[in-house]
């Protein structure tokens, strides 16, 4: 073979190497309660931990926040919402799974029962399964509830055990946000925790004229610390989603 054709066949070889193809698209679908989900103006500054977390990711990522205030696993299924979320799921794509707030209140009508609700997440799973998704369990996020002597309070705690015995049972990746948002606050205390959640004075906001004294739902702040939390845990878990996390750019 003559030197030039080598040559120039080499050369072809290790420009053509030098590209490589781009990562195929998928969409990671958030499903959940109003502590995950997008908020109307009229209630900024409450802000569902799921709005931050779109931006964590490069252009190969949609992220398609399905959850929606006061739902619980049955709620959210007996609205169909779940049914449009599995009717557009394609391999590769991912489920956040976050319910227990409302599903464990006996006094609202999303009240869901033990038995029931790992029912649903297991349905969750398998169904996301058939499309070859892959998805994650997530325990409900802390309120911020502290005792007399400052300990953070778990109020989830019989929901959030339900959700870690599912993950287990159907081996499902799991993201503990219940024991590590309690962490959070407990590292934050009882005072300092309050600038997480939306906590307004009287004429502090137009939206709130009479403040607002919420315990259960962030702010921007408190929205983006629950996101970061949920972003450490899919780089621990070595999740393929990580390797679609925005890089920093060089300077």
């Amino acid at each position: 073979m003559p030197y030039p054709f080598r040559f120039s066949t080499l050369l072809l070889l290790v420009v053509l190497c030098s590209f490589t193809a781009p990562p195929a698209k998928i969409t990671v679908y958030l499903i959940g309660d109003s502590t995950m989900s997008i908020k109307q103006v009229k209630a900024y500054p409450e802000t569902g931990w799921g709005m931050p977390f779109a931006y964590f990711f490069d252009e190969s990522v949609t992220v398609d926040n399905r959850a929606q205030n006061g739902r619980s696993t049955r709620t959210f299924i007996e609205e169909n919402r779940w049914q449009s979320v599995v009717d557009n799921l394609k391999e590769g794509d991912y489920v956040f799974i976050q319910f227990g707030h409302n599903d464990e209140v006996k006094s609202k009508k999303s009240y869901t029962t033990e038995d029931e609700f790992q029912k649903n997440l297991n349905r969750f799973i398998s169904e996301s399964r058939a499309k070859k998704a892959i998805p994650v369990l997530l325990t409900p996020v802390a309120r911020r509830q502290f005792d007399p002597a400052g300990k953070i309070e778990d109020t989830h705690a019989v929901y959030a055990e339900l959700t870690r015995s599912v993950a287990r049972s159907a081996n499902t990746p799991l993201i503990d946000m219940s024991k590590q948002s309690m962490d959070l606050l407990q590292a934050f205390g009882p005072e300092t925790s309050r600038l997480l959640f939306l906590q307004l004075a009287p004429g502090e906001h137009p939206n709130y004229p009479d403040g607002k004294e919420d315990n259960t739902h962030f702010n921007e702040l408190g929205a983006r610390k629950m996101a970061e939390l949920v972003l450490a845990n899919i780089k621990s878990l070595n999740l393929d989603l990580a390797n679609r996390i925005v890089k920093p750019q060089p300077k």
